[in-house]
C-alpha cells in the first residue's frame, strides 16, 4: 500500500509539455492533530508596531496623543504625521508635508508570558481643528500602515460616541463581534467610552492582547475615554498596563501625596471635545474616606466650571446597581446630589452585567419622559449576572429598562439641542433608548424612544380632576417632537365622543402646556378625559367629573 505522502505525489504529477511535473503534496497534508498555539506565540510584540490607540489631549481641536507597542527601544519610537492625501502608495507626497515626532515617552511592561512589552507615546502638536490627519508609527524602517483620524471642531459640532459597559470575558470571541456591530453601526463616531473592567486579570498580557485584537484598527482612528475597573487592579495596585496604554489628560485632583497623585494618574480627568465635557472618575478608591472626599471635591469643582452644554460622567461602579445583591452607597451618597444638581446629561457605568437605565422618581413627568439625568449600566463581554432592580426602587430612582444574558453597546448621536441614545444587542437589534432634550435656559425632557406600546394610554396630566360645567383645566404632556401640532379633544368615555377645544403646538423640549374648556356637551355629573391626539401620540388623562 502507498504511503499518503507518496499518493499525493502521484496525485500532484501532470504532464508538462510532454514531461512529467512532480507538484509537491499540500502542505500539512501529513500534519499532526491541531494543538493550542501558546499565548506567548500569540502575543509576543516584534519590531512591528501593534495596539495602537488614540487618546485625546486636553487640547482636541489641536493636538493627539497616540500610544503602541513593540520591541523597540525608545531612542528609534517616532511617528509621521501630514495632512490626509487623496492617495498614498505609488503617489508620494511632498518631503515638507511630512513631520517626524519622537516619542515623549517609553514604558517597557514585564509580562508573565517571558518577555517585556514596550510602549511608546507620541502627541502631535499644532494642528488644525477639525481637519483630517494621516499618521503612521513605528522606528524610522519598520512602519504600521497609514491611518487616518480628524481632530475635534473648537466649539460645538455633531457627533457620535460609543459606549461599552465590561468586556472583561471572552474578550477573544464573544467581545469583538459587540465592538465590529458598533463601529459599522457607528463608523463616524469620534470617541469610544469604557466604563471599566476592560479585561479580567489587570495584568495579563494575554487578556490585553486580546482586547486590542477585538478592537483592532478602530481604536487607532476613534479616541478612546476609559476608566479603570476593579479588574484592572490587582492587590490594590492599578494594572501595570494601564498607564502606558492610556495617557489621559493629567488633570485629575491633586491628593497631596507624589506617589498617590502618581499612581492615580490618567483614572480621573476630564476632556471638553467638541461642546461636551467628558468626565472619567475612579470608583476602586471609594472605600478610602480621604481619597474619595478629595476626588469629590474635585468633581463638584470641574462640573461647576463646565463651559458646556452637555455633560457625560463615566465610571465603574454604579450610583443604582442592577444586579443582584450589589450596592455602593458610598458613591450613591458622594456623587449622586452632584449629578443631579449640575444636570450631568448622561452617567455611563458598568460592573453589572447586566443592564438598566433610568432616572430618579422624582423627576418623571409621565409614564415616558423625565427631565433629570439618565443613568445607564451595561455589559458588552459575555460574562452574565441576574438583573435586580431592587437598589434603583429603595433610593429614589426609576428603572425605566432593565436586561440580563444580553450582550450590548450603546450609540450616543449628540446634537445642538438634544442627546439620542441607544442601546443595541451584539447581534444589532435595537434593545432601549432615550432622546434627552435641552434648552438653552437648561430645561430638559428624557424621552423614551417611541414605541406603539408608549404612545398611547393615560400619560396626560391635568390640574383638577372636578371642574364646574363648562369650566376650563389646565393640561401638560410630554414626549412630542419640538413643533408638533396637538389636537385637544374633551372625551366622553361612555358614549365614545370625541369634542374638539383646541389646537396647541409642541415647545422645543416636546412638551405641551394648554387649558382646555369642556363643551356644551359635557353634562352635569358627566365623567370625561383629555384626549390629545398628533402624529406621534394618541393619549389621555384621568377621568374628570362635571360638577353642578
Amino acid at each position: 500500500m502507498r504511503s499518503r505522502r507518496g499518493a499525493g505525489v502521484v496525485v500532484g504529477a501532470a504532464l508538462l509539455g510532454g514531461g512529467l511535473v512532480v507538484v509537491p503534496a499540500a502542505v500539512g497534508a501529513d500534519s499532526e492533530p491541531p494543538t493550542q498555539v501558546p499565548a506567548a506565540e500569540i502575543y509576543e510584540p516584534s519590531a512591528m508596531p501593534d495596539r495602537i490607540i488614540l487618546t485625546p489631549t486636553t487640547t482636541p481641536a489641536t493636538s493627539q496623543k497616540v500610544s503602541w507597542r513593540s520591541e523597540v527601544g525608545g531612542e528609534w519610537a517616532q511617528a509621521q504625521i501630514l495632512e490626509a492625501p487623496i492617495a498614498l502608495g505609488g503617489v508620494q507626497p511632498p518631503a515638507d508635508a511630512v513631520r517626524t515626532v519622537m516619542a515623549s515617552s517609553t514604558s517597557p511592561v514585564n509580562t508573565s508570558l517571558g518577555y517585556a512589552s514596550v510602549y511608546h507615546q507620541v502627541e502631535f502638536t499644532g494642528l488644525t481643528p477639525n481637519t483630517r490627519y494621516t499618521y503612521r508609527v513605528g522606528d524610522g524602517v519598520n512602519w504600521s500602515e497609514w491611518t487616518d483620524f480628524t481632530t475635534a471642531s473648537e466649539a460645538f459640532e455633531p457627533f457620535s460616541f460609543i459606549y461599552y459597559g465590561d468586556a472583561q470575558n471572552y474578550i477573544d470571541s464573544a467581545v469583538p463581534r459587540v465592538f465590529r456591530q458598533a463601529f459599522a453601526d457607528r463608523p463616524e463616531a469620534k470617541v469610544i467610552v469604557n466604563a471599566g473592567d476592560l479585561i479580567n486579570s489587570a495584568n495579563s498580557e494575554e487578556e490585553w492582547g486580546q482586547w486590542h485584537a477585538a478592537d483592532g484598527f478602530i481604536n487607532s482612528q476613534v479616541n478612546n475615554i476609559s476608566v479603570p475597573g476593579n479588574h484592572e487592579y490587582s492587590g490594590g495596585q492599578l494594572s501595570t498596563f494601564w498607564q502606558p496604554q492610556f495617557p489621559f489628560p493629567d488633570n485629575g485632583p491633586d491628593f497631596g501625596d507624589e506617589a498617590v497623585n502618581a499612581a492615580l494618574r490618567n483614572t480621573i480627568y476630564y476632556v471638553d471635545y467638541q461642546g461636551v465635557r467628558f468626565i472619567g472618575l475612579n470608583t476602586n478608591i471609594q472605600g478610602d474616606a480621604a481619597l474619595m472626599a478629595t476626588q469629590t471635591a474635585w468633581l463638584d469643582q470641574t462640573l461647576a466650571s463646565n463651559p458646556h452644554k452637555w455633560t457625560v460622567v463615566t465610571f465603574h461602579h454604579p450610583v443604582y446597581s442592577t444586579a443582584s445583591g450589589r450596592n455602593n452607597p458610598v458613591v450613591r451618597g458622594q456623587w449622586g446630589p452632584l449629578l443631579e444638581e449640575y444636570g450631568v446629561d448622561l452617567v455611563l457605568q458598568g460592573h453589572d452585567h447586566t443592564y438598566g437605565r433610568g432616572s430618579v422618581s422624582s423627576s418623571r413627568k409621565s409614564a415616558t419622559v423625565h427631565d433629570s439625568t439618565v443613568y445607564a449600566v451595561s455589559v458588552s463581554g459575555g460574562k452574565m449576572y441576574d438583573v435586580d432592580g431592587s437598589v434603583w426602587t429603595d433610593n429614589g430612582a426609576d428603572i425605566m429598562n432593565k436586561a440580563q444574558d444580553a450582550q450590548l453597546y450603546q450609540m450616543i448621536d449628540v446634537t445642538e439641542d438634544s442627546i439620542t441614545y441607544e442601546a443595541r444587542y451584539a447581534n444589532g437589534e435595537h434593545h432601549d433608548g432615550v432622546v434627552i432634550r435641552k434648552n438653552d435656559a437648561g430645561e430638559r425632557t428624557v424621552q423614551e424612544i417611541r414605541t406603539p406600546e408608549n404612545t398611547v394610554g393615560e400619560q396626560v396630566v391635568v390640574d383638577r380632576t372636578e371642574v364646574e360645567f363648562r369650566g376650563t383645566v389646565g393640561v401638560q404632556a410630554w414626549g412630542y417632537d419640538p413643533g408638533e401640532t396637538v389636537n385637544v379633544y374633551i372625551r366622553n368615555p361612555e358614549r365614545g365622543q370625541d369634542v374638539l377645544v383646541g389646537e396647541a403646538t409642541a415647545d422645543e423640549l416636546g412638551r405641551v402646556t394648554t387649558t382646555a374648556q369642556m363643551p356644551s356637551s359635557a353634562r352635569r355629573q358627566s365623567q370625561q378625559v383629555v384626549y390629545l391626539e398628533s402624529v406621534n401620540q394618541q393619549i389621555t388623562g384621568p377621568e374628570i367629573t362635571i360638577l353642578r
